[in-house]
């Protein structure tokens, strides 16, 4: 029996993943598209294992519902703390046909050519730090790389707030910066494992040493989508083609149409909707 086809479902706590959204539309732009962020709620960042799961796992039916076959977690704490989880336990029950990719496998699969030091440094949200999901999938790719990471918990407030062009972003940014090189001064890649910091980039490029690499994550989750799809042609045929998007929040519509114009051109079809009682 030939399946429904839906758009691909593109899943964040805030803001952030549309940095994700707006590669993978630029590299993919015949698809459907629907992206849900849970603003509400937001962030993730300093929430429990248990807490991030639930609400990732909500949000995943909420876009299964819709027909989405296949959800990316435009999210690394959603990655770290709850992807493998519900991959394993709660795919086969609940859509087996379906899949939820995330954003870390992608953005570490390309630093085997980039570092020549082979010690990454790692700027993250405090649940992804602690989650240690980058040190151990480096290692399964590249077991003598050597990670060290520094947590930024301000920075997601800084920039759902839209205060990342301020002096007070200038001292957080450059904090953790410095923190972070101190814990390993051979560091030669810095990865930016949350998909709200590109928006700091600017300040980030500024405090960081000439010489030493930046990995946004953006691009390198468009073409790892772009090659999934090819090599799961089953899936690929499953995804409609029409070239839309549409924006679902927790929040008010209004007023993540008027954030998302920070990090996307155009206007923007936006509704509420609720994930809760899921």
């Amino acid at each position: 029996m030939t399946q429904k086809k839906g758009p691909i479902g593109v899943f964040d706590s805030g803001y952030g993943g549309l940095t994700i959204l707006k590669q993978i539309r630029a590299t993919l732009p015949q698809y459907d598209y629907v992206y849900l962020g849970d603003n509400a709620r937001t962030p993730y960042g300093n929430r429990s294992f248990e807490v991030v799961y639930k609400f990732s796992l909500q949000a995943v039916k909420k876009l299964f519902d819709m027909g989405a076959p296949l959800v990316i977690f435009a999210c690394n704490t959603a990655s770290a703390k709850a992807l493998r989880s519900i991959q394993q336990l709660d795919l086969p029950t609940l859509q087996p046909a379906n899949r939820v990719l995330g954003v870390i496998r992608p953005t570490i699969e390309c630093i085997g050519d980039i570092s020549k030091s082979q010690h990454i440094g790692l700027l993250a949200t405090t649940g992804t730090i602690q989650s240690e999901s980058y040190p151990m999938e480096i290692a399964k790719l590249y077991p003598h790389m050597q990670v060290v990471g520094e947590a930024c918990p301000m920075w997601v407030p800084l920039v759902e707030n839209e205060e990342y062009n301020t002096e007070g972003a200038d001292y957080f940014v450059r904090k953790h910066i410095n923190a972070l090189l101190a814990k390993d001064h051979a560091i030669d890649t810095i990865i930016l494992g949350c998909t709200h910091y590109p928006l700091l980039l600017d300040k980030i490029r500024k405090y960081v040493p000439s010489g030493i690499q930046i990995i946004t994550q953006g691009e390198y989750v468009a073409t790892s989508l772009a090659n999934y799809l090819h090599r799961h042609p089953e899936m690929e045929e499953r995804c409609s083609k029409g070239g839309s998007c549409h924006f679902l929040t927790t929040e008010y519509a209004d007023k993540f149409e008027k954030s998302a114009s920070l990090f996307l051109e155009g206007e923007l079809k936006v509704s509420h909707t609720s994930i809760e009682e899921l």
